[in-house]
Order: structure tokens, then sequence, then C-alpha cells
């Protein structure tokens, strides 16, 4: 481990700083464009335990999938480890999360994450036919990820990951990349602040059978082709490109109680900002009870108070750890995470 910066240490926590301002500071970002951004299945937070706490995690790295909200989380990891998360998302869709660290040097490692969204068959309804039409479609989205943690010195580290984004809907879909920035920095005291970019990546649109069809070019011309092919193309898309930055800090009680709160503030380019808090009790590093409040100031918000808990067990040289995260939707009910975790 390094005990001071070194030039490249230096020059890319610089650059970072001026890529986060550059696109926090975009004109672009002051428009409320709520809806208008594809891949909304990338802003599901896998975590229990950060989503326990109000998904407040851009300055967590205590668990592998604390890279999916700050990349910078993967120069902190230790050993190797994998993380699976599952939650039955609104309208009982599916949502699996996995996550592998694998250490590559003494102060670098890699970082590998698989996500899935799968929404079961859904009817096809249409204004003639309302309660459905006998067709059955379903949504699928993939992401493959990998990526690239340092620690830099003693109190800071960087990190970076690439994505392969597929979302698909019946017979079409698209495809494309992203990238994920992020820091996480000690102040001291345990104290630490994180910031991250997320979805950073290239536009796309929709193609595929279901926009084909077949018009008649003269509909009042009767003996002419009435079949002819078409296609419809759509418009190309931005991706949920979100900023976060925030703190955590734990503080020791005494040998068998610690606190730690988190603090997390969005700005998204597709809608307004926001911040969440929360909470975890560590109870004889064995047991933890969580609680937090997600996105606070959002317009027209449905989410709000988070609960949850965990549990940590060692055994032969292996640390298992088993979360759970309850989060209330508003008028959409409520959803949970499971998130199970070993690491060597």
């Amino acid at each position: 481990m390094y005990t001071g910066y070194s030039w490249l240490g230096k020059f890319g926590f610089a650059m970072l700083l001026i890529l986060l301002f550059a696109i926090y500071s975009s004109p672009g970002y002051t428009q409320d464009k709520t809806g208008t951004t594809i891949g909304q299945f990338l802003l599901i937070e896998p975590s229990a335990r950060a989503a326990a706490m109000g998904n407040a995690g851009v300055a967590l790295y205590d668990e592998i999938v604390s890279a999916y909200y700050n990349p910078g989380a993967i120069g902190y990891q230790n050993g190797y480890g994998v993380q699976f998360s599952h939650s039955e998302w609104l309208a009982d869709i599916a949502y699996d999360y996995v996550a592998a660290a694998v250490k590559v040097g003494e102060s670098s490692n890699l970082y590998f994450s698989v996500t899935s969204l799968n929404s079961g068959e859904i009817e096809v309804r249409t204004v003639e036919q309302p309660l459905g039409t006998g067709a059955r479609y379903t949504v699928s989205n993939v992401v493959l990820g990998v990526g690239y943690g340092r620690q830099i010195s003693d109190r800071f580290a960087a990190g970076i990951q690439v994505s392969y984004i597929q979302e698909s809907i019946w017979n079409s879909s698209l495809a494309t990349f992203a990238v994920n920035l992020g820091t996480v920095y000690h102040l001291g005291n345990g104290l630490r602040i994180g910031a991250s970019i997320s979805n950073f990546g290239l536009q796309a649109d929709y193609s595929g059978r279901d926009l084909r069809f077949q018009y008649d070019n003269n509909p009042d011309t009767h003996g002419d082709n009435s079949t002819l092919p078409g296609e419809v193309f759509t418009d190309k898309f931005s991706l949920p490109v979100l900023f976060r930055v925030g703190m955590a800090w734990p503080v020791r009680l005494n040998d068998s109680n610690q606190i730690q709160v988190a603090v997390t503030a969005f700005h998204p380019n597709d809608n307004t900002e926001s911040v969440s808090f929360g909470a975890e009790w560590m109870i004889w590093k064995t047991f933890a009870l969580r609680g937090g409040y997600q996105n606070l100031f959002l317009e027209d918000s449905e989410v709000g108070l988070t609960l949850g808990g965990g549990m940590y067990y060692g055994i032969g040289g292996l640390d298992l750890r088993f979360d759970y995260a309850w989060s209330d939707h508003g008028r959409l009910e409520q959803t949970q995470r499971f998130t199970l975790g070993i690491t060597f």
C-alpha cells in the first residue's frame, strides 16, 4: 500500500475532478428530462446493505457490490470474493446482480459484474382489446461489466468500469456501451467522501422485427400492392447518466457497537436532484440494523423509507454475509432485496 500520492494518482484525481465538474455544470443538465432516457433498469441498486441505508452508498466500500455505486470501491477490496443480489422488483419483475472481485496486485483489483432483469410474460393489450389479445411478450435486459480499481495511496482510491448494455422488448432490442468512474477519499477519523459518474455512454436506438410492418401506399387504388414492406426507425436515446457525491462516517462507540451514517446527493440527467441518507448499527461485528430515507426532494417521488439488517460470520478463512432490505415505493407498494456474499 502506498503512503503518499504518486504523480499518476495526482493526475488521475485531477482529471476525474475536471470531468465531474464539466458534466455536472453542463447546461443540458439543468433541464427537466424526466422519462427521456433508456436503460432505466441501470438505476436499480443491487446492494441490500446500501438499499437499507437509503441507497446512500457512494462513499461505502465495505462489500464487493459497492462498486456499483462507486468504482473507486474496487481499489479497497481485499482478496477474492463474490456477491449475489436478488430482488422481486415492481410488478413481479425479477432483478439479479452478480459481482466478483479478483486481486491482481498489492493495491489493484479487477471487478466483474452481470446484471439481469426479466419481466416474465406480459399480456399484449390494445385499445380495441384491453383485456388482452392472447399474445404475450417479455422484457429482458442484460449488462456485462468489467472494472479496475487501484488504491493509489493510504487515503485515496479510484476505479473505472466499462459495461455492455442490452435492452430487449419482445423482438426488438438495442445495445450500447457505458463507462462508470469514481473515487473514494479518506479525510481522517474514519470520515470519507466519494464521487462517481454512472452510465456515461453512447446513445442507442431500437431495431428489430417488431418495428417492421406492411402497408398500402395507395389505399384508394384497387389492384396495387397492398403489402409493401416498411420499417419504423426510432430516435437515439441517452442512458440515465447519474452523478453521485456523498460521505460516510463510521463511529466506534465501544468494542461491541459501531454506528455508521451515510449521505449521498444525486444529480441525474433525466430527473431532479435529490438526497438520500441512512445509518447502520453494527453489533459485535456480527449483526447489523439499518434504516434510511431515499431521494428526499425528488419531484413526484414515490420512494421514501428504507429498513433492513444483516448477519456476518467468519469460518475457516471465509467471511460470509447476508443482507436484507425493504424499501417503500408509495402507490407502487414495496420492494425487497436479498444479498449473499463470500470473501476469502
